[in-house]
């Protein structure tokens, strides 16, 4: 039975992305986000990172650009600013009504997310989980999930995760029904679109930081 459900819930990942990207095209919000992007700062528009995926595969993720390249990221004495500071005009508004989240629709077309499921970690992330929390990679990562409508990045990864076993461990299509309707109130209401929590999951050494700051 679960593994009827998780075909039918393949196949409902391909017919929703396929009508959401000709839904997009058609308003045209991929037209008008990247070049408002381009307007407001330098560098492209879509930005991609690697990410976890189901087995523990890595993957490309997409996003819309919500950060200031490397290059103008810099203060006058020539360091970083912090994450906040880097954060573009254009992209603190695709952040706040999550409209960033939007080119992930082309993961799910290629197979490598899901509509619904934990979302992706970064490898560095992995490196630091426990047995049991490795099994969040038995399920393609979402573009929502459980832990994103109880919380979001109010919580730390280690609460996110908990969620996403709980999720996995519990999984129908009907629960998947639950987290989208409640997905809707989460964006209206704009909840825990803040920075996420630091616990020894999110730790980076400097050379981590640096990885990810070059990406």
């Amino acid at each position: 039975m679960r593994l009827f459900q998780l075909g039918i819930k393949r196949a409902v990942d391909i017919v929703c992305a396929v009508l959401l990207i000709v839904l997009l095209i058609a308003i045209p919000v991929l037209i008008v986000i990247p070049v408002a992007i381009k307007l407001n700062s330098k560098g492209p528009a879509v930005f991609t990172q690697e990410r976890m995926g189901k087995n523990g595969k890595v993957f490309k993720i997409y996003k819309f650009r919500t950060m200031r390249i490397p290059e103008e990221s810099l203060d006058e004495n020539g360091n970083m600013l912090e994450p906040k500071q880097r954060i573009t005009g254009v992209g603190a508004f695709l952040r706040k009504t999550s409209l960033d989240e939007l080119m992930q629709v082309f993961n799910v077309l290629n197979g490598t997310m899901s509509i619904v499921g934990p979302r992706p970690s970064l490898p560095y992330q992995a490196d630091n989980y426990t047995e049991r929390q490795h099994d969040r990679f038995k399920m393609r990562p979402g573009i929502t999930g459980w832990a994103q409508v109880n919380g979001r990045n109010d919580l730390t990864w280690t609460e996110k995760i908990e969620y996403d076993l709980e999720y996995i461990d519990n999984y129908s299509l009907w629960f998947d029904i639950k987290i989208l309707f409640r997905t809707v109130a989460v964006v209206f209401k704009q909840d825990g679109i803040a920075f996420e929590k630091d616990d020894t999951i999110t730790a980076k050494t400097e050379e981590t930081k640096l990885d990810i700051i070059a990406k």
